[in-house]
């Protein structure tokens, strides 16, 4: 459990009444590291209800939720020049109430969506996320949208916060999430994920953002089916949202005549969520990241989708099962507290420009079946939840998805430098199109 304000560091190390110090974590301090204004490292998700909520019964529920989460409860600790470390300060209540109710009007939510994804909250300020409950007049109940620095926590810890939140506000305890999936055993990698290690994966081709693009994320949402799958297929939906990830990216590049658009592999970054879902689940920054690989044959026109799957399956089990740490071996040693923290900041920036032709080409976050009830009592139950991930360049697109109620909501997001709206209508339609492909049905 983590440490509360009133409780000591381990070993002593700091005066009683003294908020507790944490240093970052690898995750936080790279993201802290290349943090920038112009694309805001933020997660947003939606939590729609159909009822509205009681604004003083919710505020409550939200900082009870927080207490019984104290890990949330964090700020970036002023440091100074020569600091080696980042740290957080772990504090017992919010500096700031997160939770605000905009008015209810026309457009709320649009605005609330743009600035979810143009301001990040504050570091300086326990907790480093905002909710907006959002509410319309011509629209039935309201939304629950949050807003979470990156850099602090990511997407199922904050709904880890919302899920305790509602279980305080309906006072009726949740049942039990079901677990994890279990990693299974360790197995090598087909031969067929394996891409040479040098080669420059193919990058997301740009559109038409316009004569002069605004800096950060535009974003979309959709509402699709879940694709079915045979009973004891080898894959899951999670490979079938892959392959229609690298089919719809590869079309994409074709049709925009990307320079090796037939030639250079994809790799999409996935993340890996090991935690438990219950009220004890470590909060922060938890996944890890692996790449799947593909090559241009692979995604050539006219696939033959059955095999694809398959063949995705292997790789995505693989790349679970193998332990890793969240960012790879080599972040690790540009955290290592040997120089003052503004210098290997310089330093990993440097390295992130010269590895942009390098980076994977997208990346698929894949929340799965939301795994709580997400009941407001009298406010009703969750009837969707879409979540979105940063898409800073030079990636640029992020593809996010969740299920509720047998259906998948998905979010396209991405760098505005890259990619204009219509863009962004094109790429929904291919993906859908894809993705109905990878159906039982249709295969």
């Amino acid at each position: 459990m983590a440490t509360t304000q009133h409780q000591r560091a381990p070993g002593g190390g700091q005066p009683p009444g003294q908020p507790v110090r944490v240093p970052f974590p690898v995750v936080d301090e790279v993201a802290r590291h290349c943090a920038q204004d112009a694309e805001p490292s933020t997660v947003h998700i939606e939590i729609h209800l159909p009822g509205r909520v009681d604004e003083e019964r919710l505020r409550s529920a939200f900082a009870a939720a927080l207490a019984r989460h104290p890990r949330a409860l964090m700020r970036e600790r002023p440091r100074g020049p020569l600091a080696r470390r980042y740290e957080w300060e772990l504090t017992e209540a919010p500096d700031t109430d997160p939770v605000s109710f905009p008015p209810c009007a026309p457009g709320a939510l649009e605005r609330a969506r743009a600035g979810a994804l143009d301001r990040a909250p504050a570091l300086t300020a326990s907790p480093p996320l905002r909710l907006d409950v959002v509410r319309e007049p011509d629209r039935e109940g309201c939304v629950l949208l949050f807003t979470v620095h990156h850099t602090a926590l990511d997407g199922p810890a904050c709904l880890r916060l919302a899920a305790t939140a509602a279980e305080i506000y309906s006072d009726s305890p949740a049942p039990p999430p079901s677990p994890a999936p279990a990693r299974p055993d360790a197995a090598p990698l087909p031969r067929q994920a394996r891409t040479p290690a040098l080669a420059r994966p193919a990058q997301v081709a740009p559109g038409s953002p316009g004569p002069a693009p605004v800096p950060g994320n535009a974003m979309l949402l959709a509402e699709l089916p879940v694709p079915r799958r045979e009973s004891g297929a080898p894959y899951t939906v999670n490979d079938q949202l892959m392959v229609a990830t690298a089919l719809t990216v590869a079309d994409w590049n074709r049709a925009q005549g990307a320079p090796g658009a037939d030639r250079r592999p994809l790799r999409i970054t996935m993340p890996v969520d090991d935690r438990t879902r219950g009220p004890e689940m470590p909060i922060g920054n938890g996944t890890r990241l692996v790449e799947v690989g593909f090559t241009a044959a692979e995604l050539a026109p006219g696939t033959d989708v059955a095999a694809l799957l398959r063949t995705t399956a292997e790789r995505t089990r693989a790349l679970k099962a193998q332990p890793r740490p969240q960012l790879g071996h080599g972040a690790g040693l540009l955290t290592v507290p040997l120089l003052p923290v503004a210098a290997r900041a310089a330093l990993t920036r440097g390295l992130r420009v010269a590895a942009g032709p390098w980076t994977s080409t997208t990346l698929l976050s894949n929340i799965g079946r939301i795994p709580y009830p997400l009941d407001f009592g009298d406010a009703g139950r969750a009837t969707a939840v879409w979540f979105s991930a940063p898409a800073r360049m030079p990636r640029g697109l992020t593809f996010t998805t969740a299920s509720t109620g047998g259906r998948l909501h998905l979010a396209l997001r991405w760098s505005r430098t890259l990619l204009g709206e219509s863009d962004g209508a094109r790429l929904l339609d291919l993906f859908t199109r894809h993705l109905a492909a990878t159906s039982s049905e249709a295969i």
